[in-house]
């Protein structure tokens, strides 16, 4: 059972672009985690959709991040690639902080920020030529439906992969 979950981590890492292995060999990973191998194996060999529930700290951003930035850097779409929706302005500062780091040495991939305290400046660079990772609240996607809904095909017309992250269960019991 363990060589076979070796096999199968040596396929996923194989398949993920030259930067992502840079990154995870510049920060010492020792192996990939389950959560991370079996999100590999369903982004790359499905077109299901997916939910990736693993505990806290268990790599859950990179089990999703890893296969679709390599699938995005090595067939770039013409507009924004990955949407990637955030309940909070501070999951997505840290997020964007993380993502910078595993984007240092894409040549294609850029990841761009949009809620309330993020810079006008960037917001329209996106608007003007949309590419890479847009990471969004909720009332800030609501906001761009809205206010540019004229643009929402340039936009979001060859959209590749949605992300909600943080997804919670409530009862109504």
């Amino acid at each position: 059972m363990e060589n076979e979950l070796n096999e199968k981590a040596a396929r996923i890492f194989s398949q993920y672009a030259p930067f992502i292995r840079d990154y995870i060999y510049k920060n010492e990973w020792s192996k990939l985690r389950l959560a991370q191998i079996d999100a590999g194996d369903a982004i790359f060999n499905s077109d299901s959709n997916i939910i990736i529930s693993s505990s806290t700290a268990s790599g859950k951003t990179e089990a999703a991040l890893f296969p679709i930035l390599s699938l995005i850097e090595k067939n770039p779409s013409t507009s924004i690639s990955v949407l990637y929706v955030a309940p909070t302005k501070a999951l997505i500062n840290d997020q964007h902080d993380r993502l910078s780091l595993i984007l240092e040495n894409s040549s294609t991939i850029k990841v761009t920020k949009w809620h309330g305290d993020a810079s006008a400046a960037n917001k329209q660079k996106m608007l003007t030529h949309p590419s890479g990772i847009l990471q969004i609240t909720p009332e800030s996607l609501e906001s761009i439906l809205v206010n540019h809904s004229s643009d929402v095909v340039r936009i979001f017309g060859d959209l590749r992969f949605v992300i909600f992250d943080e997804i919670h269960k409530t009862s109504l019991d």
